[in-house]
């Protein structure tokens, strides 16, 4: 009986025979061919440079736009509103696309905020009153925190919504009230850096409506409209203010370019008899991916790869049933099978290594050169995707080479490996089927193995189109990798208990060799 280190060595050199080795160059050839062919692709489409999001505290890009009326807060301090209305305008909504329409979109936004300064990206903590969301204290871009369910369209002059922000140096807390008197806690945070006089006061925005609109079979485009939100506010109460101060007008970001500002409504901040209206567009929170492309873009030939990944791997597990073809080698056992295993792994890992360690940081550094940023890559997110493609190739080799062990038909079990893992990965990650369907594929199959490969973020409170499509998965990365081992410890123990132990094999071979001349001889007779 062999060991297992020898095992090893006999299954490796049976493997490296020059058609498989072409083949698995041929996969790396396909990633980087098509990926690199994705990455001259693209081209910023600004004159010159595209102007960079913000960047939030913790350096990722942000969001950060919106009318303001301010002034100056000391370490200690507070301000108390009255939010009368608020309203807003939708331009050329669904069904028709051909009318300005009076609305709130869902994350429309007012209320009262501190904030590190008018910079874009400085730290800040908010309490607002959302357009279908109720209540919100919101902070430092990323955090969401849920107060009442009172929704925009529900404040009006006999039903108003008082808010509260007090400071008490880096905490900030939030109150809400539906008269000034008794008073509900929201949420408390802490804001690590803030200066010693901070800028308080009210503020609005409105982040654009989104549209999907079909395209060819079942796939989308997406269409982004204008929206503005607008908010009274009287009973104004501040304390903390630095002496000698006085309030304040201005827009954090660009506004004031589209036709409905030039000639209909300003986005700013105007004072009235005692009421405060502030008019805004824009959003304060995460982006989404912005002007930038997704790394998964870098990865289209995966798909390829993976059928080639697959049909090697399968045509290596041999026969498996004793029957002895062509080229199949040692005869397949749970010993063989596991030496196998190894070595398919090890091979389809080497190969994702080296076409996705190439592929994404060239592709990369190409879309930086065409004004292209790459969104969410950093130094620690590329070596996760890299590594973490790497071993999702090889799981499925794994898993393709236990069917073809289990099914004994190389053909049968290259169809249903191809069926499991590139079909729902190629036709979920491509605008092809419905969201819905491309969303449960990659929940149940081993594609959502794939899912390592996401760097992109869902905020639930950011609108965007979050559809593999666009470089969203529905699992996170760890969860879609325990999906492919669940499917492909599945499979092993299916192969393994159809395969017989080493002993059992090698006793039917000895009894193959001693009945062979009686039957010779019996022929004979």
């Amino acid at each position: 009986m062999l060991t297992h280190n020898e095992l090893l060595r006999q299954e490796w050199t049976r493997f490296r025979r020059p058609g498989r080795l072409i083949s698995l160059v041929t996969a790396a050839l396909m990633v980087l061919a098509l990926g690199l062919l994705h990455a001259f692709g693209n081209h910023a489409s600004c004159d010159g440079t595209c102007p960079a999001d913000p960047t939030g505290p913790d350096g990722t890009a942000v969001s950060d736009q919106f009318a303001f009326m301010h002034r100056d807060l000391g370490r200690e301090g507070s301000i108390t509103v009255r939010m009368t209305s608020m309203t807003g305008t939708i331009t050329y909504p669904p069904p028709h696309h051909d009318q300005i329409v009076p609305g709130l979109v869902p994350w429309a936004k007012a209320g009262i905020i501190v904030k590190g300064g008018v910079r874009q990206g400085s730290s800040y903590a908010a309490l607002m009153v959302t357009g279908e969301h109720g209540v919100r204290m919101q902070y430092d871009y990323g955090h969401d925190i849920a107060g009442s369910a009172v929704d925009g369209a529900a404040v009006s002059a006999r039903s108003p919504r008082w808010l509260r922000l007090t400071r008490a140096g880096d905490t900030l807390t939030g109150y809400e009230s539906s008269d000034g008197e008794r008073w509900v806690k929201v949420a408390a945070v802490k804001l690590s850096g803030l200066p010693e006089t901070v800028q308080v006061g009210l503020f609005a925005t409105s982040p654009g409506d989104l549209t999907l609109r079909p395209v060819g079979l079942g796939g989308a485009t997406e269409q982004v409209r204008f929206t503005q939100a607008a908010s009274s506010f009287d009973h104004i109460g501040l304390e903390g203010a630095a002496a000698g101060g006085s309030w304040r007008a201005a827009l954090v970001g660009e506004m004031n370019a589209t036709d409905w500002e030039k000639h209909h409504q300003p986005s700013g901040a105007v004072e009235k008899d005692g009421t405060v209206t502030v008019t805004g567009t824009g959003d304060i929170a995460p982006v989404a991916t912005s002007g930038g492309r997704p790394v998964e873009g870098m990865l289209t030939g995966l798909s390829l790869a993976l059928l080639i990944v697959l049909v090697v791997a399968v045509r290596f597990a041999g026969d498996g049933s004793g029957r002895r073809q062509p080229g199949d080698g040692a005869p397949l056992t749970r010993a063989v099978f596991g030496a196998r295993a190894v070595v398919v792994g090890a091979a389809a890992f080497v190969t994702g290594l080296l076409a996705v360690g190439i592929v994404v940081p060239v592709g990369a550094a190409v879309l930086e050169s065409n004004g292209v940023p790459v969104v969410g890559l950093s130094v620690l997110t590329g070596a996760r995707v890299v590594v973490g493609v790497s071993a999702a190739l090889a799981l499925t080799a794994v898993l393709a080479l236990a069917l073809g062990a289990a099914l004994r038909r190389r053909l049968l079990a290259v169809l249903v490996a191809v069926t499991a893992v590139v079909v729902p990965y190629a036709v979920a990650t491509v605008p092809l089927l419905s969201d819905g369907l491309a969303q449960w594929l990659l929940r149940v199959t081993p594609a959502a193995g794939f899912a390592v490969q996401q760097t992109l973020v869902e905020h639930h409170q950011v609108t965007a189109h979050y559809a593999p499509s666009a470089g969203y998965f529905p699992l996170p990365w760890w969860a879609g990798v325990a999906v492919l081992c669940a499917h492909t410890v599945a499979a092993t123990t299916l192969a393994l208990r159809r395969l017989p132990r080493s002993g059992e094999r090698a006793g039917a071979a000895a009894a193959d060799a001693v009945g062979e001349p009686v039957l010779e001889a019996a022929d004979r007779t």
